[in-house]
């Protein structure tokens, strides 16, 4: 009996260690590389999950390869040699990779179906000779990505899970969700929790259960309104009046500055075919010379936006499309962050901040721009005074983001050591179907000897019973043969 005690009371539970996931984020103008890790005992049956490593891939991204798609994956080697170091060797054959492409190769899709399945394929190909279980390349959809960007924000600012005292992963009680803004190369995303009252009519209401919680969550994804994207629908428009001129103005480029483009750099994108000339010539150079005026630059920014088309609609963004009133504290990233970041803003500041920094910025001649910049880089120093204006009449004009909720609106890169990227919640989603392993029991003796000494401590407990039996067996007989001689001595 003690002994099954101290087996049953005395055993020691060693988890199973970590389990790894490897997600490519296969952005329009990037791709970049993560690896995930939480522990193999899952908590409400998603994983607790952080980020190890991250890689930018050089060169541009994978929709930039639909002439020859067999040449897509080749610059993941030298990202993915450093990855197979921060992965033990015997976990790597366990390793899930999944490959996640937004919003170019969605446009390239709808271009071209036939180079952006060849693109696929060809990374499927690669993955084959690596050490890892490959598992998907897929271009997921706007919505998803939404959706995987507020996930992320959330488990980041601890709003699924944070650590009890006793150092066990609870919900915590009461707290508030944030929204979350996402601005990419191709499109952009913006989701919130929803109150339970709006219509679930509409497929941009989602509910999404994590940790046990269920929430309810509106998510709205704009193709042709990432950044890029954006820009060159803006450099079409500044180019309506194209007859035989090849020198145009441009008032979001710095004073001074002067560039040149291939009619198909501007109107070669899926976002801008509709505003070609009727004389459309790949070939022809076009050049662009900044006058570095804000006004006129606010003003032909806000030409990308349709506010008409929501009829004075309160519940309504821009271009018809429904949105709810913006409520509560929102994480903004990716392209927010780093045009906010160009100005030396960050974090939680007011709208009259926004706007100073940038007219300051704006009026600024392009000679000047190298010493303002924390990293100056031809491509985005020049087009920083364009995002800036961009930002301000999606998230304001666009999103109705007012002067007194503006400070609600963090701009941020990360949190600890940690993206915020939709590839962090895709990860999250993905530990949901990805199995919790057993614990390992260690118990003080081995089964086999334990089974042997609980059968041997058996049997001689039943050497002993018997023996009992037998003992009162005698005894009993031995006072019926007393009892018998009694009788007969008596009688006599």
């Amino acid at each position: 009996m003690a002994i099954t005690l101290i087996q049953t009371h005395q055993k020691e539970v060693l988890f199973p260690g970590p389990k790894y996931g490897i997600v490519l984020d296969a952005g329009s103008s990037r791709t970049t590389i993560y690896v995930y890790q939480w522990p193999a005992e899952k908590a409400n049956n998603t994983g607790v999950v952080s980020q190890t490593f991250k890689c930018n891939v050089k060169g541009s991204g994978i929709s930039n390869y639909a002439e020859n798609p067999q040449d897509a994956p080749k610059a993941f080697e030298d990202c993915m040699q450093k990855v197979k170091g921060h992965i033990p060797a015997r976990l790597h054959g366990s390793t899930c990779v999944y490959l996640g492409a937004t919003a170019g190769m969605r446009l390239l899709r709808l271009q071209n179906e036939t180079a952006a399945n060849e693109i696929l394929e060809s990374i499927e190909n690669y993955f084959e000779s690596q050490p890892f279980d490959f598992r998907d390349a897929q271009i997921i959809s706007g919505q998803e990505e939404g959706i995987y960007g507020w996930i992320t924000a959330n488990y980041l600012m601890g709003n699924f899970l944070q650590k009890s005292l006793w150092h066990m992963w609870v919900h915590p009680s009461g707290k508030e969700t944030t929204g979350a803004l996402d601005l990419g190369g191709a499109s952009t995303q913006i989701s919130f929790a929803a109150e339970e009252k709006v219509g679930l009519n509409t497929s941009d209401i989602m509910k999404v259960t994590l940790y046990g919680y269920e929430y309810t969550l509106y998510t709205h994804s704009f193709q042709c309104y990432g950044r890029n994207e954006a820009e060159k629908r803006f450099l079409a428009t500044l180019l309506q009046d194209y007859t035989t001129e090849t020198t145009f103005t441009n008032p979001c480029y710095p004073q001074n500055y002067i560039t040149t483009f291939t009619e198909a750099q501007v109107f070669g994108s899926l976002c801008t075919e509709d505003l070609r000339p009727e004389r459309y010539n790949p070939n022809n150079i076009i050049t662009f010379e900044g006058t570095g005026d804000p006004s006129l630059c606010r003003e032909k920014v806000a030409s990308l936006f349709n506010f008409s088309a929501c009829h004075d609609h309160e519940a309504c963004s821009f271009d018809g499309v429904y949105q709810p009133r913006v409520k509560g504290s929102f994480v903004a990233f990716a392209g927010f962050y780093y045009t906010a970041n160009a100005f030396n803003l960050s974090g939680s500041f007011s709208l009259h901040t926004f706007n100073l920094s940038t007219w300051n910025f704006c009026s600024k001649n392009w000679n000047q721009l190298p010493v303002l910049l924390p990293q100056f880089d031809e491509q985005y120093a020049r087009s920083y005074c364009f995002s800036a204006h961009y930002i301000y009449h999606l998230l304001v004009s666009g999103y109705k983001f007012t002067e007194e909720n503006w400070p609600q609106i963090h701009f941020k890169k990360e949190v600890g050591n940690s993206s915020i990227a939709w590839s962090l919640g895709y990860m999250l989603s993905l530990t949901n179907q990805i199995p919790a392993e057993s614990l390992l029991i260690r118990l003080p003796i081995k089964p086999s000897a334990f089974m042997g000494t609980l059968a041997f401590f058996a049997a001689v407990a039943l050497l002993c019973l018997t023996y009992l039996i037998y003992l009162c067996v005698l005894s009993r007989n031995q006072r019926r043969s007393q009892h018998a001689l009694d009788n007969m001595v008596d009688s006599e």
